[in-house]
């Protein structure tokens, strides 16, 4: 929880309470990082056509005064990105960052230096964001010099406070950081980010490179200096157990997008989106009563930042995909085809060697007398459970396509069946306290949707 200058821990209750009542200290709006391939001078010469790979795409939400913000989510979905464009590390492809009510990427000047000032960051890897040709004075002290801050001695007096502050002796000044351990210096690297007295500190993975006791001494630290000097973080991190801990509020993010943020108690105890659910159910439980408990296992892989899913991003792997509102069937059958039909898209699947040797492809197809059995193996194959009889008629209709290699035909099949709200619409996360981008707290989906299946159906048709 956040604390003010006196010490004192505020509640769930006060912290709401400081959002209702002043404007964001950090406002992000839309914010979009886009690293582009085939993008050089000799694809362009080659006519080669720019691929976005689609880092963050289009994150909002305020950081309060004095709080901690969780940023979390799967390796990859665009967190330390979304940190880095935040401070204006990255330069951001659309969007808008207000800090203190003005946009960041507008500043220059002066202003931009008041602006790398009071933002600072502590980066992910200790070994790594020291110069190791510096001692670990001159690391601290160097932000100070850069800027200028009063004189030398009063530089250097400010140096053997910050280090004193995080927890090491003004002795260790001359060495270098390969003489510390890795907790060492992590504290050598908030110290640093201290320096120039930020109000605002993106935090990112500060303990993920450090062991179970020396993450609890850090994360304890940061608590003290938020306690002390009044600090607001945003704190990425994949650790679960380490944000349910620290933060006042939590982000949800996952390739690339928002989709729950909430206070941190509700996150972990009422989580919304199927994707914060399955996060949370993959952190281990220490307690022997729930080693029996049910577990709602993701599948599929990530898809590629570079092609996202239509509509829900998390729709290729969601437990909870929402068949028509029409359709008659199981949720784990309907995820079963989901999953059968994704793979028929993509093209996953090789055809030669379904069977072994028992079928032989001939131009593309095999013969007419083997295309049962043929089914029957690919089916096999494909699915890991009986369906019912009217779902398994149409799978093998789709499956029959395969036969001859009509990928497309195959792939329309099921999608004129089976096709969800999920991938036609794109879910909002709103702007209520805990908000969730999903379909299953739309209470209108339907009926808009009926419009949108119609229109679907008409543009396949013609």
């Amino acid at each position: 929880m956040s604390t003010d200058r006196s010490g004192r821990t505020e509640s769930d209750g006060d912290v709401a309470a400081s959002h209702a009542d002043g404007d964001p200290l950090v406002r992000v709006r839309n914010l979009e990082k886009y690293f582009w391939e085939n993008d050089s001078l000799v694809d362009r010469l080659l006519g080669e056509e720019p691929v976005a790979v689609r880092a963050v795409d289009g994150v909002s939400f305020d950081i309060y005064e004095g709080e901690t913000l969780g940023l979390v989510g799967e390796s990859g979905c665009g967190k330390s990105t979304t940190g880095e464009t935040l401070l204006r590390l990255q330069d951001p492809t659309d969007g808008r960052v207000e800090f203190e009510g003005r946009n960041v990427y507008d500043l220059a000047g002066d202003a931009l230096t008041d602006f790398r000032t009071n933002a600072q960051v502590v980066f992910q890897d200790p070994f790594s964001s020291l110069d190791p040709r510096m001692t670990i004075g001159d690391v601290v002290q160097q932000p100070l010099d850069v800027h200028g801050v009063g004189t030398a001695a009063e530089r250097r007096e400010r140096v053997r406070d910050l280090l004193e502050r995080v927890g090491l002796s003004v002795d260790q000044l001359d060495r270098y950081p390969h003489e510390f351990s890795g907790g060492q210096r992590q504290r050598i690297a908030i110290a640093r980010a201290l320096a120039l007295e930020p109000d605002f500190l993106v935090l990112d993975e500060p303990t993920s490179a450090l062991d179970v006791s020396v993450q609890a001494q850090v994360l304890n630290l940061l608590d003290d200096l938020q306690a002390e000097f009044n600090l607001t973080y945003l704190l990425i991190s994949h650790d679960l157990s380490v944000i349910r801990h620290v933060c006042d509020r939590v982000a949800v993010m996952y390739l690339g997008e928002i989709v729950e943020i909430g206070p941190v108690d509700e996150i972990f105890e009422e989580p919304k989106h199927p994707y914060t659910e399955a996060l949370l159910e993959s952190v281990p439980r220490a307690s022997t009563a729930e080693r029996d408990r049910d577990r709602e296992t993701l599948t599929g892989d990530v898809p590629s930042p570079r092609d996202p899913p239509s509509g829900c991003r998390f729709r290729t792997r969601c437990p909870k995909v929402i068949p028509p509102e029409d359709l008659e069937i199981e949720q784990d059958d309907y995820r079963a085809i989901m999953d059968v039909r994704q793979r028929i898209e993509s093209r996953d699947v090789t055809l030669e060697s379904v069977g072994g040797e028992a079928f032989a492809f001939e131009d593309g197809s095999i013969p007419e007398r083997d295309v049962d059995d043929f089914v029957a193996a690919l089916k096999g194959r494909l699915l890991d459970r009986e369906l019912p009889a009217r779902h398994d008629r149409l799978l093998e209709e789709a499956l029959a396509r395969l036969a001859s290699s009509d990928w497309d035909g195959a792939a329309e099949v099921l999608r004129d069946h089976y096709e969800s709200v999920c991938e036609r619409r794109h879910p909002d996360l709103g702007d209520e306290d805990h908000p969730a981008a999903c379909h299953l707290y739309d209470d209108s989906v339907y009926a808009s949707d009926e419009s949108d299946a119609d229109r679907s159906r008409t543009d396949r048709s013609t």
